[in-house]
């Protein structure tokens, strides 16, 4: 199991593991692209199981590297400092945030494929993508909870999906294999597991405030792994690559 969580990108979703990974008893070594500095606040909170880096130094400390920054910035990942390790990718493709990018667009290889192919010397696993980042924190439930939360996980090395399978189970999350990299577009953004099914369905006519305080208080849906390979079976192929903040939940648009 690892010991070391090394997370490249400190935003809502590298912060909610980093937090999630110092509650389970794990050391983390966060990083930006801004600078150690800027981490000083987030490193106080999470106390002496947390440090702050550059990207190359957490990716150097991991034994487990989170890879969580805007997905157009993915060639930014230090491909030498990840080299042998295993790394989560928790990107996802936003046109409306990343810009066109025809690599993608064409639909012919997944985001994680392109993610493997700059990180040729890792072995990455599409993981812990598919949750909003509030539900990704107060979701985390112990082994064998009744309402425990299962996410997906793709990818080529059956020993590195084992691995990040340990970790999301310390963090408080039942792991669902879905496949390799090639069918990791059955969970990317727009397919039924996204998102959505964790959420639940927002009441109607809210205001903006009231829609944003719904989405920061709702404590969300339990999914289990049975409806996670449903969803994921029910994925189809075809029409627009990549998110839509449009079709996000209420309240979470903005962030």
């Amino acid at each position: 199991m690892a010991q070391t969580i090394g997370c490249i990108g400190s935003g809502a979703i590298g912060s909610a593991l980093a937090r999630l990974a110092v509650a389970a008893g794990l050391d983390v070594v966060l990083s930006n692209a801004r600078g150690p500095d800027t981490l000083v606040g987030l490193v106080a909170e999470l106390g002496d199981h947390a440090r702050a880096a550059t990207p190359a130094e957490a990716a150097r400390a991991g034994d487990l590297v989170v890879a969580t920054v805007p997905f157009n910035r993915y060639r930014q990942l230090p491909a030498e400092a990840l080299a042998g390790k295993i790394v989560i990718d928790t990107m996802n493709y936003y046109p409306e945030r990343d810009g066109r990018m025809a690599e993608v667009e064409t639909g012919e290889v997944t985001t994680s494929k392109l993610v493997q192919r700059h990180l040729a010397g890792s072995r990455v696993v599409k993981a812990l993508h598919n949750l909003d980042y509030r539900r990704l924190f107060v979701s985390a439930r112990p082994s064998g909870a009744a309402d425990r939360r299962a996410l997906p996980i793709a990818g080529d090395d059956a020993a590195a999906k084992a691995e990040v399978a340990r970790f999301m189970d310390a963090i408080g999350y039942d792991a669902v294999d879905i496949g390799t990299l090639a069918e990791s577009w059955r969970i990317e953004p727009g397919t039924p597991v996204y998102v959505l099914p964790y959420v639940g369905k927002p009441p109607d006519g809210m205001s903006q405030e009231e829609a944003r305080r719904w989405f920061l208080e709702s404590p969300g849906v339990p999914v289990s792994a049975d409806q996670v390979k449903e969803l994921t079976d029910r994925a189809v192929r075809g029409g627009p690559v990549g998110g839509s903040f449009a079709a996000l939940p209420p309240g979470m648009r903005a962030v």
